[in-house]
């Protein structure tokens, strides 16, 4: 092994973290949560496209089905991200949560017909064989709407429903009194 001028040993490069190791050590728990959001998200998806194609198939109007489905999603994803993704967080109660949460998915909702309503009714005054079709309608509400509506809901959420810092198990405390 080489040695420095003092005569010591430099460090093993297995000992110095990496950029990635870096990165992943200073923000492995928003990545761990990120994760963990995307497949709770995922499902919620999956509820809120069948349940939003089903209404329409239906002959519900557009914006009513819309509506249906995401709240459908919303009880979905909340079940999903309180009990699974952020459980490592202090509870704040349950009303509180469930409030702040389906309010916070009302505006996402409101992000998502935001989307929906500009491609079916204004493009769609324009362009309706284009923007008044089912594939356009799922493009712009469940693609584009629900990709906007995401991005605000994980803040969201992060920021002011599940706050409390992380809990302590009981595992860890004797693993970190050792």
């Amino acid at each position: 092994m080489p040695v420095t001028a003092t005569g010591e040993q430099p460090p093993n490069s297995i000992d110095r973290p990496g950029p990635v190791r870096g990165i992943i050590d200073r923000f492995g728990h928003l990545i761990r949560e990120l994760g963990k959001f995307g497949a709770v998200g995922g499902i919620a998806f999956v509820v809120d496209l069948v349940v939003f194609n089903v209404a329409r198939g239906q002959g519900m109007e557009v914006l009513a089905a819309k509506t249906l489905a995401t709240a459908v999603a919303a009880t979905v994803a909340f079940i999903g991200n309180r009990f699974w993704t952020w459980r490592h967080r202090e509870r704040s109660g349950l009303a509180r949560e469930y409030l702040l949460y389906f309010f916070f998915n009302a505006v996402g909702l409101g992000i998502g017909l935001a989307c929906l309503g500009i491609s079916h009714y204004v493009l769609g005054s324009i362009w309706p064989r284009i923007f008044q079709s089912l594939i356009a309608d799922n493009i712009s509400g469940n693609l584009v709407g629900t990709a906007l509506g995401t991005l605000f809901r994980f803040w969201a959420y992060r920021r002011f429903v599940f706050v409390g810092p992380a809990r302590v198990d009981a595992p860890e405390v004797i693993a970190k009194s050792d």
